[in-house]
């Protein structure tokens, strides 16, 4: 009887984390995440800070 007790608190618990983490992630905006704005290029050496296919269209 106190297994079967212990069994429905574990998975009521679960139940509730998992609610949770769903939640959290719908409120989070599901990892979209603004690009940031460079004031200017930089370069690391001879590489670009643009990737090499939308320099080509310029």
């Amino acid at each position: 009887m106190a297994l079967a007790v212990l069994l429905i608190l574990l998975g009521l618990a679960s139940l509730a984390a998992i609610a949770g983490t769903v939640v959290l992630v719908i409120r989070d905006g599901r990892g979209e995440i603004p690009p940031e704005p460079s004031i200017r290029p930089w370069s690391a050496g001879t590489l670009p800070s643009r990737p090499y296919s939308t320099l080509r269209r310029i």
